[in-house]
């Protein structure tokens, strides 16, 4: 693909797990209005759950999530008990004939857990909500912290999905982001939970590294292949260092440059899907009878803070600090400094310090950029459907950008507006075209391939 049209089309713009995106949440959603939506929840609406456990024994400098470095165990320990509290306060005000469909345990490092702590969380989970009996528990995985009596906690809590960071292989690549983890040490990880009865196994591996090149995310890939996860979710290095300063670690001179990333991403989706996996969306991969690839194929796939996902519940409750939320009305979030989350919490308080509630116009606009992230297109019609008269200022303006041909990104057909093969990978792009509030904060962002 021609460089200029990579270097027009591949600066920075959001990832779009949501819309409005979370530099957007202001302070007028606080703890009363959460409640209230809260309550709002009816008997037979699904849930899904994610909880987030802020800290990790190593500091990984590509990181972008929120997280801290601790060697010691008590900061988690305190912690679980806070989050026990908040758990109890949300529970209370949630009606007790929702259903728990999925559960996820992310971070930071969930397996930093002792055994005990990880099978008493859930359990507390359990008692405090209804969960469906094929509810999905998935669990973000630091192979460095596992071992027996983990893998067994894993068992024991119905661990149905696992989610393994392997981000590259490559010991050069690994020593600049502070992320030693060996190919032997990785599939270790994958035997013992399949042993166990884990049906799903989910591989992270990152493009746009320092120093990674074609050639050394080739290599990284073919061991991934080899472990034939069900999953691959290979996304392009956020490199955001005004926003998490210990990427400043990370020299910027060692990063490739935009045309660079982009030869990395196509060479790394050629090599994926010739190993029989399906593109799907922007940045993950699946076998063809994976859950997610079938959602993918019928047009039911969604995408929310995790990610792509066949997660169709009616609210996902955050739990943990600086975790998100969604209800029909609106986005919440959490306090991210973990000491005010545990004061407020172990008051009996909700934890959420802001949020964003949705007007009709930003469930339509919101509406369209997921069609675009999940299906690179949508139908006039069927907007026309959902939202009546209130679709056509979208449709009005989806028309011009076709019109002006934006360098063959983009066609309209037959009331279908899409995405090129061309512009694919530009969706982040021209997803933004649809976003009213990008222009309007202060907020900067990773590249947008």
């Amino acid at each position: 693909m021609h460089k200029d049209l990579v270097q027009r089309h591949a600066g920075p713009a959001p990832r779009y797990t949501s819309y409005p995106t979370a530099p957007h949440f202001h302070g007028g959603v606080d703890a009363a209005t959460y409640g209230r939506w809260l309550r709002a929840l009816k008997p037979g609406q699904t849930l899904s759950l994610y909880v987030h456990i802020p800290y990790c024994d190593r500091l990984c400098w590509f990181c972008g999530c929120t997280t801290k470095q601790t060697l010691r165990y008590d900061p988690l320990t305190s912690y679980l008990a806070a989050l026990k509290h908040e758990i109890d306060t949300i529970s209370d005000l949630v009606d007790p004939g929702c259903r728990v469909t999925a559960l996820h345990l992310g971070g930071g490092s969930p397996t930093m857990l002792k055994p005990e702590d990880m099978i008493a969380l859930s359990d507390l989970l359990r008692s405090r909500f209804d969960f469906a009996a094929d509810a999905e528990i998935s669990v973000e995985m630091d192979p460095n912290d596992l071992d027996g009596p983990r893998y067994d906690a894993l068992a024991e809590i119905g661990l149905t999905r696992a989610s393994i960071g392997v981000q590259d292989f490559d010991e050069k690549v690994q020593k600049a982001i502070n992320r030693l983890q060996s190919f032997e040490q990785t599939r270790e990880v994958i035997e013992q939970v399949r042993a166990r009865g884990v049906k799903s196994v989910n591989c992270d591996v990152l493009y746009g590294l320092p120093y990674q090149t074609r050639e050394s995310v080739h290599r990284t890939l073919e061991q991934v292949l080899s472990f034939r996860p069900d999953r691959i979710a290979l996304f392009g290095y956020a490199h955001v260092p005004w926003m998490k300063t210990h990427q400043k670690m990370i020299p910027d001179e060692a990063l490739p440059d935009v045309t660079e990333r982009f030869a990395q991403m196509n060479h790394a989706a050629a090599q994926v899907t010739a190993a029989g996996y399906a593109a799907i969306g922007i940045d993950h991969f699946a076998l063809p009878d994976d859950s997610l690839a079938i959602a993918a194929a019928s047009g039911t796939m969604r995408r929310n803070f995790q990610g792509y996902t066949v997660d169709s519940a009616d609210a996902l409750i955050g739990l943990g600090a600086s975790s998100i939320g969604q209800t029909t009305e609106g986005y919440v979030q959490n306090v991210a400094a973990t000491a005010e989350y545990q004061r407020r919490v172990n008051e009996g308080r909700l934890a959420t310090e802001r949020g964003f509630e949705l007007r009709l116009e930003d469930r339509v606009r919101g509406r369209v950029i997921e069609l675009l992230m999940c299906d690179f297109a949508f139908s006039f019609a069927e907007l026309t459907q959902e939202f009546g008269r209130d679709a056509n200022e979208v449709i009005e303006e989806a028309i011009k950008l076709a019109e002006t041909g934006n360098d063959g990104l983009v066609e309209l057909t037959d009331g279908i507006f899409q995405l090129t093969e061309k512009g694919r990978p530009f969706v982040r792009t021209v997803a933004s075209a649809f976003d009213t509030y990008l222009q309007t904060g202060k907020a900067r962002h990773s590249l947008a391939v």
